[in-house]
């Protein structure tokens, strides 16, 4: 269920910037779309989740990941895809700190890093990079662990002792996409230095969202609701939390949209 919430989540609050930076009414099954196809890199694609949602709606997507198990779950959602859907995205294996090595300044409209940061020492190095491929008017997508919530998932879970350590630092036990634990500490962002380090980069904060505010405490491997009229009100609840304060402050995870000044990209018919 915390997967499902995570990316249903992230994928409407996506949409909502890309919708209101870009302009239009949206396009395909998905309303991701501007009425063009952007250029979209994807970092840490994972299994495709949101690169085909976008591809769905008319983008041109490349989809960059280190691991080639999940790069292959990703190409064979892809497969499973229409014809004109597939011709807009491409697979490639690759760190995303290494995409100027491959991709010129400015390369894409749109850059998306979910899940990502949690895994590296540091933010920074990463940024600075994802924001060199970006366009003039370019919008660069970042979804973090919430270091400032660290000791929610503890304490209402009654690990008091956990509760404690999460206090003291910004690292916690990741969760997989799948709801288990990895068993290997993963690092935390804080919304303040983040924002900092999006205007440093020249993409400075245009909106912040938080993601599971009130299903993060639920059971690993805890099933979404088998009802679809209450999975809808869960996620409307959650989608409502996450943009609202003080609730968003204390979400699982956060999202922060970034937006490079300048014109905005006129779009890429594929």
């Amino acid at each position: 269920m915390r997967n499902i919430v995570r990316q249903e989540l992230v994928a409407r609050q996506l949409a909502e910037q890309i919708v209101e930076h870009f302009g239009g009414d949206g396009l395909g099954d998905d309303s991701l779309g501007v009425g063009h196809g952007l250029r979209v890199l994807d970092v840490g694609c994972g299994q495709g989740t949101q690169a085909l949602r976008l591809a769905r709606a008319g983008h041109l997507v490349t989809g960059l990941d280190p691991d080639p198990a999940t790069l292959g779950a990703a190409q064979s959602a892809l497969n499973a895809e229409t014809p004109e859907v597939r011709q807009r995205v491409s697979l490639l294996t690759g760190e995303g700190g290494d995409c100027g090595r491959w991709f010129g300044p400015g390369t894409f409209d749109v850059v998306l890093c979910h899940g990502v940061l949690m895994y590296l020492p540091e933010a920074e190095p990463m940024l600075a990079s994802l924001a060199r491929v970006l366009a003039p008017g370019g919008m660069l997508s970042v979804v973090v662990r919430n270091g400032d919530a660290l000791a929610m998932r503890p304490g209402c879970g009654g690990d008091w002792a956990g509760a404690i350590e999460a206090f003291s630092g910004d690292r916690s036990w990741p969760i997989d996409e799948h709801g288990n634990r990895l068993g290997v500490p993963t690092r935390a962002d804080r919304l303040e230095p983040l924002t900092r380090t999006l205007a440093e980069i020249d993409v400075p904060l245009r909106r912040w969202y938080g993601v599971r505010v009130f299903t993060d405490q639920a059971p690993d491997h805890a099933p979404p609701p088998a009802d679809g009229r209450q999975l809808a009100q869960l996620l409307d609840a959650e989608e409502r939390a996450g943009r609202t304060d003080p609730y968003r402050a204390v979400a699982a995870l956060l999202h922060l949209v970034g937006t490079r000044p300048g014109g905005r990209p006129g779009g890429h018919a594929g």
